[in-house]
């Protein structure tokens, strides 16, 4: 016997600061779930994340107003932001870099994406590596082929 769902609600909250105001209040009480408990479960499967780390996350909520819920791994562009020591990229991709990072750490990336078992579609390592690169592009970070061709930066 299934459980008829009522609503499927997507979410991003950083890791361990899951609280009953908005957005999560917001999104969890129309749909009748029980939001403390929410927040209390979630910011307990977070604890061993590093504290303010976006976590995707796909509620579904029941008629009977029960729940479940589905960690993913952190989006991609958080991944490469903390890789190459940016708050954000760059204003003009293609005209500016904002930052540099090696194959190494684009491959890095990909195997923890690949391991995310809530994801649908089950990519080769090599299809993760070419989706991550451009999102480097995408965001003004340029790839180097090792960690040595970085460049150091310049002192002001």
């Amino acid at each position: 016997m299934s459980r008829e769902v009522v609503k499927k609600i997507m979410l991003r909250i950083p890791a361990g600061q899951a609280k009953p105001a908005p957005p999560v209040g917001t999104a969890l009480g129309g749909a009748g779930v029980n939001i403390m408990g929410f927040c209390k479960d979630f910011n307990a499967q977070t604890q061993n994340y590093l504290d303010g780390v976006p976590v995707p996350v796909e509620i579904t909520a029941y008629k009977d107003r029960s729940f479940t819920y589905t960690m993913r791994t952190p989006p991609v562009s958080y991944f490469l932001l903390k890789a190459a020591g940016l708050d954000k990229g760059a204003n003009s991709p293609g005209h500016e870099v904002a930052g540099y990072l090696s194959l190494k750490h684009i491959y890095e990336i990909a195997k923890v994406k690949q391991s995310d078992p809530s994801l649908k579609r089950h990519l080769p390592l090599k299809s993760w590596v070419s989706q991550i690169i451009a999102s480097c592009r995408s965001m003004g970070i340029e790839v180097v082929p090792r960690p040595e061709d970085i460049p150091k930066k310049k002192k002001k």
